[in-house]
Order: structure tokens, then sequence, then C-alpha cells
């Protein structure tokens, strides 16, 4: 369920903004955007399953840092879609984007507050981003594939990043920044994909 009381949704707005404004890959963001309102999402299930993944993998030898929670982003234009990501999940196959890993086989998830979308904001635009709780587990760095021969999920990893660049020039297009901070992530066992990778719970719509 969505709860909202006023002084807490006001506080809860601003842990919401503090997240993503520690989470912008250009510093001029901090001025470019305005957040109005922050909606807690309470999944039991997913918070559950959150923790049920981290044990998981605490027993499978996994390091601290390997199990820390740390945010991503999603943004969707209408409230719509963003509510239904909350209760549904981040489900494979709802991603456009295919450089790191098989669309169907894992998610796409933003690691940047203010790099969201492949073409740049334009002013007055608006949209809802939910924050997820995301657990990166065993990341593995792999090359961009543009090809339609998609990259697998790696065995014994739970997360694709791309190759970092250092030195992404100040010109490179806004679409390559976009899917050169994605995480893919995803949950294979025995073969098969988890529709919903439990390692990702969504946190705050906004």
């Amino acid at each position: 369920g969505f709860h909202l009381e006023s002084e807490e949704s006001s506080s809860l707005l601003q842990t919401a903004v503090s997240v993503l404004q520690s989470s912008y890959l250009d510093s001029t963001s901090q001025d470019g955007f305005q957040y109005s309102q922050a909606i807690l999402v309470e999944n039991h299930v997913f918070l559950s399953e959150l923790k049920a993944f981290a044990q998981a993998k605490e027993a499978a030898g996994y390091s601290q840092e390997e199990l820390e929670e740390t945010f991503a982003f999603l943004l969707f234009d209408n409230e719509e879609e963003a509510k239904e990501v909350c209760q549904t999940g981040l489900r494979v196959n709802s991603s456009s984007i295919s450089i790191l890993g098989d669309p169907a086989k894992g998610v796409y998830i933003s690691k940047y507050a203010d790099c969201l979308h492949p073409r740049p904001w334009y002013h007055g635009k608006s949209g809802y981003i939910v924050i997820c709780k995301l657990i990166k587990g065993k990341v593995k760095v792999v090359s961009e594939n543009y090809t339609t021969s998609y990259t697998c999920p790696s065995p014994g990893y739970d997360c694709h990043v791309a190759v970092s660049r250092s030195n992404i020039p100040s010109k490179a297009s806004h679409c390559q920044a976009f899917e050169q901070s994605q995480y893919y992530v995803y949950e294979v066992s025995d073969d098969s994909t988890a529709e919903r990778p439990r390692q990702i719970c969504p946190y705050i719509v906004i």
C-alpha cells in the first residue's frame, strides 16, 4: 500500500532528494531538477526477497561490499507505469537496451539519477522516478555488444556493467552516457532466469 503522512512525507522527500543528488553524474544537475512529492513503496514481498537474496549470497561467501545495498533509478512518464513497477517489480523483457546483456534474461536500471533516458530532458518536462534498492552482488565488466547475438548472463555473477570510460568526452552523446551507466541485473539458477531478479527492490517514487 501507499502511505502518505505529511511530516513523514517531507522527511521522505528529503531522503529521496539526497539519494538522487548524491547519485548525479553531472554536477550541474544539482540546480536542474525540482522534486515535488515522494511516496514510500512498502512492498513486503520485495523487501523480504531482497533480504533472502542477501542471505543466500552471504552463505555463498560473498563479501560485505558485494552485499551492500546501493540505489538505482528508473524513469517513467506517468504515474501508472511507476506504480505498476512498484507492485509487480522490475521484470525481464522490459528494456529496449541490449548492449550489456540479453533483455529477455535480465533487467536494466540506471546508476545515475540524472541520466535516466537516452534523450536529455527538456525544460518543463516532468516524470516519475522510482528509486530502487539494489544489491549488486558480483559485478562483471563487459564490453558493449551492439549485435543481435546478445551477451548472456555470466555464470557466478549477478550484474553486468559497461567498461568504465574515465575519458568520456564531454560531448559524448547523452544516449551513450545513458547506456554506459546502466546496471544489467539478473538472477540465473540452473539455466533458468528469474522473471524478476530479487536483488532490486522499489523503494521510493518521486
